[in-house]
């Protein structure tokens, strides 16, 4: 179990591919793609916005697999496509929007274009197979859990509980 702060995270924000998805995109034969992500992080990202908190995804991939994620959790807040160094801009602009410092943040990415917003918020925490760079971040929060395998619900039942 994680440990994160109970009733202090207001916002958490993440990345979506190797976070809520394994990180691979599956081919089929007839040149369709799909990506895999766990129950238990829908369950987890459900149970989060029913107790009122705030979920945001702020992913580099453009992809309707995403939109259907967001649609299915009436997540509000969602940006795609968002560039390198954009991320941090996102988590700044969420933590203005919803009025918190980044003590009530927590960002949840794996790989070098979330280093930024990882440092920035209050609570930066990535999954077991995150990139090195990212382990490397001072007081990163290295999960037990890989991305797309329950990481998410593993972070909402740790502030929950």
């Amino acid at each position: 179990m994680l440990n994160l702060p109970k009733n202090k995270i207001k916002l958490i924000a993440t990345d979506f591919d190797g976070v809520l998805t394994d990180g691979g995109l599956y081919v089929t034969s007839e040149g369709g793609s799909f990506k895999k992500i766990s129950y238990k992080d829908i369950m987890g990202v459900s149970s989060w916005l029913k107790s009122g908190g705030k979920f945001a995804i702020i992913s580099g991939d453009t992809s309707v697999m995403i939109d259907v994620f967001a649609t299915k959790l009436k997540i509000e807040d969602v940006f795609q496509g968002v560039h390198f160094f954009e991320k941090r801009e996102k988590l700044e602009g969420l933590i203005n929007k919803y009025n918190l410092s980044p003590d009530e943040v927590c960002y949840v990415g794996d790989d070098i274009n979330d280093i930024e917003p990882l440092k920035l918020a209050g609570f930066g925490v990535c999954p077991l197979d995150a990139n090195y760079k990212v382990k490397e971040i001072d007081d990163i929060i290295i999960s037990n859990t890989k991305g797309g395998e329950g990481l998410i619900r593993e972070i909402i039942d740790s502030i929950l509980d």
